[in-house]
């Protein structure tokens, strides 16, 4: 059996499809402290841009956290853009503005500005950009490899594609956005798409294994600091603990090893918001869960000029930890009194 996908393939745009599909030097840049989504979906495309003849550089501002190491090419991964290489295509994914790139973004500001741009994400609070860019923003969309996995189809690039690569890739960013098909996001389209991967060879038990289910010890003993000084008010519904350098510095983890904490405070039982504040230069990072038919995360997250979906969010406040806290928690909780249920 054949699973077709052919229903779906008018979400993707004429011009997304026309750029990426005509590149011969494609530029993909991921989002900053990258997570599985960003990553399938730059490996991703950087499949279809050589299966169409063309060249592809994944750039990503951060380091590629070891979790990852697992998604075939990860290694060519780069920090900076190759200076001898004569990009004719810039292609942002899953990024929520084009901030999102960090450092790689200021540092590479004329050549980003210079190129023509594509733009893939599925963010709900992603305002679109002026100038010559093609913007494909689908907040319906699970994940932005479930848009990646379309625009492939779209160019007639084969799932099983780069030795089934291609496939375990996008599988990757589908099941790390829904935790294995377990949030709210899921629709049909996801679930049928994710079937048409796993047909075409992605080992979707090995990698929700190696996502969800395999940590090393010292990220576990970072987990148990941070669970230990768990706090809540308001009988339960804002949750939120905190994560300090010092946490690092004891366990031997870096800032990647704080992938999925948020995910594990959020199963408390009343939790209208479970926020987790992560300390910085000079900067604190939350991230922020909410329950279906509750708050919407991108309310709290956007009065700190963050963004991100209802149910998952983020913000980078330039405040230390302790003023940020207050400042957040205090809208949190105005926002979790509200819900009636």
């Amino acid at each position: 059996m054949t699973i077709d996908l052919g229903a779906y393939l008018e979400a993707v745009p004429v011009s997304v499809a026309e750029r990426v599909g005509g590149a011969r030097e494609a530029l993909i840049v991921s989002h900053e402290n990258p997570d599985a989504d960003t990553l399938g979906a730059a490996l991703g495309l950087a499949r279809i841009v050589e299966f169409n003849g063309g060249r592809a550089t994944t750039v990503c501002a951060d380091p590629v956290p070891p979790l990852y190491a697992f998604l075939a090419g990860i290694e060519a991964e780069r920090m900076d853009p190759d200076p001898a290489t004569a990009y004719d295509l810039l292609v942002v994914v899953d990024c929520g503005t084009l901030d999102r790139v960090g450092a790689v973004g200021r540092r590479h500001a004329a050549l980003f500005e210079r190129l023509p741009r594509v733009i893939i994400d599925h963010h709900l609070s992603n305002p679109g950009s002026a100038g010559p860019s093609a913007d494909w923003i689908d907040p319906d969309s699970a994940a932005t490899c479930e848009m990646v996995t379309l625009l492939a189809v779209r160019l007639g690039v084969p799932l099983g594609a780069a030795d089934g690569a291609l496939a375990a890739a996008l599988m990757a960013g589908i099941v790390m956005d829904t935790s294995t098909f377990a949030h709210p996001n899921v629709t049909p389209r996801t679930l049928t798409i994710a079937a048409a991967l796993v047909e075409a060879g992605a080992p979707l038990a090995e990698i929700s294994r190696l996502l969800y289910r395999t940590k090393p010890d010292a990220q576990l003993r970072l987990f148990g600091r941070v669970l230990e000084r768990l706090e809540g008010s308001d009988r339960g519904r804002v949750v939120w603990s905190s994560l300090f350098d010092a946490d690092l510095l004891a366990t031997g983890t870096s800032p990647a090893d704080s992938e999925g904490i948020i995910d594990l405070l959020s199963q408390a039982e009343a939790a209208e918001v479970t926020v987790i504040f992560k300390e910085g230069s000079g900067e604190t990072r939350i991230s922020v869960r909410t329950k279906p038919g509750g708050v919407d995360a991108t309310v709290l997250t956007g009065a700190f000029g963050g963004g991100g979906h209802a149910r998952a969010a983020g913000a980078t406040i330039l405040l230390p930890l302790e003023e940020a806290r207050e400042a957040v928690l205090a809208v949190a909780r105005r926002l979790a009194l509200a819900v009636a249920r």
